[in-house]
């Protein structure tokens, strides 16, 4: 049975755009298992999930865990023949397909979420040049000098191999690192290139980690920690084949070759992985790949936790956190006194992984704040983690876990019930959290989905620390939320109009400052589609790509945004400094990989006092000038390309 995977919105949706990616998709069968069978089940996977974290001790203990946990899952799922042999095959885990930084001295034009911790995007700077990701090419354009001309073009993917997908790009001294994903190599591409003083860019090599799909419409799965590349992949390790009646548990562990080269070497070994601490019949490897970009050949090793398959992960200075959800749903998986899922730490310093087990799932890498000694963490009672679109349909009641870091020792804790504040539950579709300072807050918009047209909403604060919670009143739903200096601004759809709402984060939060665009909406979804420049102390820059109201949010991967929006910011009030727009001017580009902007088009960029927009292939100047911002020049990424 055919399935459209890895990037869909809706099955509609992905049928409208017809930009999918295709694999295959399990068809488990309706088999309902004997109670005799699923107490056996039961039995197997109880001796394989442990109370304490321990790795395996060798390969041989790996394969016969694996070996076990098939037999497990052909038990629950497998449907036979009355002469014993299988009919409809075992159910397999479907191959499914996180302020500003600091960058050693070097300006970052990134809305991160950690400062210290860069995140993979579509735009970055090196030196005198933007360099810019778009459509399966990398493009640099000089800006030294008050100069804006494109300097360099070159392919993301290796010559004659477009069968991936380029998403995300890092750029550390003189090396980019193009992060995707390849169908055709089976695993993450990593595109590593060399970029001079002159913006002239150069392939150094590529290299393919097998994996599956890392994809989030949220989440991205790629930092730089210092010189530490560090990146997520989930990877569904164990394949099963039948012999006769008896299931054999295959497996590869997630390898890494270069170009063209058949061999494969293995970044983890059997000794770097985890053994499950919770129930699981379908067990995926969630690995932290960590390459060391200081050294001129790319080197890089991983570890790894078997366990269920929903996850979200959080980048601290410090550390991975991964979140791992139980298999079971309903109510009762969400039971503090008896927690199926479990939160690991794993430390860059290479000390031990310590793990706490937690109920509920957090919506996406913004359910996560590390601070004071402890990890603040907003879950909900359902949700499959950040994994393809699983943040998108989020739901039930809302809580905070607040956990200690002195919990993620080498043995595995359990929160306790007092680590769990109940937060109200807030109805809707896209669910949106944030922490800022010492504050939470979260609610609903329109997401990706069509914009909100109801005039009224509401933005839930909790004060961490005090415990306060307020509800407070906005005049349009709750699309994003950003840092905005130590307040929160607020971004939402309502009544056919883009508003933003600055909220003091005092003793009594409320809405201070308000300005409404009219006839448009957000242009991105992204949260690097915000930025916040701040000039002094209660003022700054804001910019967010804009396009009509009548829009939906996933029309950014096939159309680019009208214009960016740029708003002065004293003393939380607003004032329209103007739009640098889009001239709509289109070009056949030839594209023939990452022909959809699965992680946007359009970006605010500053950058050494100078005022930006990416928008698709246009990159505009702005200046600032009597309360205004006019456009100074303007130049078009493929089209104005020097040719040989």
């Amino acid at each position: 049975m055919t399935a459209q995977t890895a990037r869909r919105l809706l099955a509609a949706l992905v049928v409208l755009l017809s930009t999918s990616r295709c694999g295959s998709e399990p068809g488990p069968g309706a088999y309902t298992p004997t109670p005799e069978a699923r107490q056996r089940a039961d039995r197997i996977v109880a001796r394989e999930t442990r109370e304490a974290m321990a790795r395996y001790e060798s390969e041989d203990a790996l394969r016969a865990s694996l070996q076990r946990l098939a037999e497990a899952a052909a038990l629950r799922t497998a449907r036979y023949r009355s002469g014993g042999a299988l009919a409809d095959g075992v159910a397999q885990a479907e191959a499914a397909p996180t302020a500003a930084a600091d960058t050693g001295g070097e300006e970052s034009i990134t809305n991160n979420q950690v400062a210290g911790v860069d995140e993979g995007g579509i735009v970055k700077t090196h030196g005198d040049h933007l360099v810019v990701l778009r459509r399966g090419r990398l493009f640099s354009t000089r800006i030294g000098d008050a100069s804006l001309t494109p300097v360099s073009m070159v392919d993301a993917y290796p010559r004659g191999a477009p069968g991936g997908w380029y998403d995300e790009m890092l750029v550390h001294d003189d090396t980019i690192v193009v992060v995707g994903f390849n169908y055709s190599a089976g695993g993450t591409e990593l595109g590593i290139f060399d970029i001079d003083d002159d913006g002239q860019i150069q392939r150094r090599g590529t290299h393919y980690l097998r994996s599956n799909d890392y994809y989030s419409s949220r989440n991205y799965a790629s930092r730089l920690v210092g010189d530490r590349l560090v990146f997520y992949m989930p990877y569904y390790l164990m394949q099963t084949r039948w012999e006769g009646d008896q299931p054999v548990a295959d497996y590869t562990l997630p390898s890494m070759r270069t170009g063209g080269d058949d061999d494969w070497d293995e970044v983890i070994e059997a000794t770097d992985i985890y053994r499950p601490i919770q129930r699981t019949t379908n067990p995926a490897l969630h690995t932290v790949v960590s390459c060391d970009l200081s050294r001129p050949r790319l080197r890089c090793r991983s570890q790894g936790i078997l366990g269920p398959s929903g996850r979200n992960f959080y980048v601290s200075r410090d550390a991975v956190y991964v979140w791992v959800g139980g298999e079971r749903w309903g109510d009762d998986a969400h039971r503090a006194d008896q927690p199926e899922a479990a939160v690991y730490r794993l430390p860059f310093d290479g000390s031990p992984v310590g793990a706490v087990r937690v109920a509920g799932m957090p919506v996406d890498q913004f359910s996560f704040q590390e601070r004071d000694g402890h990890l603040n963490v907003l879950v909900r009672a359902g949700g499959g983690g950040d994994w393809m679109w699983a943040p998108e349909v989020a739901g039930g009641d809302v809580a905070l876990t607040r956990l200690p870091r002195a919990l993620f020792t080498d043995g595995v804790a359990t929160a306790p019930r007092d680590a769990y504040t109940r937060l109200p539950r807030v109805e809707g579709y896209a669910f949106q959290n944030r922490f800022v300072g010492e504050h939470l807050l979260y609610g609903t918009g329109g997401g990706w989905g069509p914009a909100q047209r109801a005039a009224h909403g509401q933005v839930v604060v909790h004060a961490v620390e005090t415990g306060a919670t307020s509800v407070v009143a906005l005049p349009h739903g709750v699309d994003r939320l950003e840092v905005m200096g130590g307040d929160a601004v607020v971004v939402g759809s309502g009544g056919g109009a883009l508003h933003f709402s600055a909220v003091e984060l005092d003793a009594s939060p409320s809405v201070v400052g308000h300005y409404e665009q009219p006839g448009a909406s957000q242009g991105e979804t992204r949260s690097h589609g915000f930025f916040f420049r701040p000039t002094a102390e209660n003022a700054g820059t804001l910019g967010l790509p804009i396009r009509g109201s009548q829009g939906a949010g996933w029309h950014h991967l096939r159309e680019g945004s009208a214009g960016v929006l740029y708003l002065d910011v004293r003393d939380r009030q607003f004032s329209r400094l103007g739009v640098l727009g889009s001239s709509g001017a289109r070009v056949n580009d030839r594209c023939q990989a990452s022909c959809v902007d699965w992680y946007g088009n359009s970006r605010p960029i500053f950058y050494r006092g100078r005022v930006f927009a990416l928008l698709g292939y246009e990159l505009v100047e702005g200046r600032v000038d009597g309360g205004a911002i006019r456009e100074v020049r303007r130049t078009h990424l493929y089209r104005d390309q020097p040719r040989g």
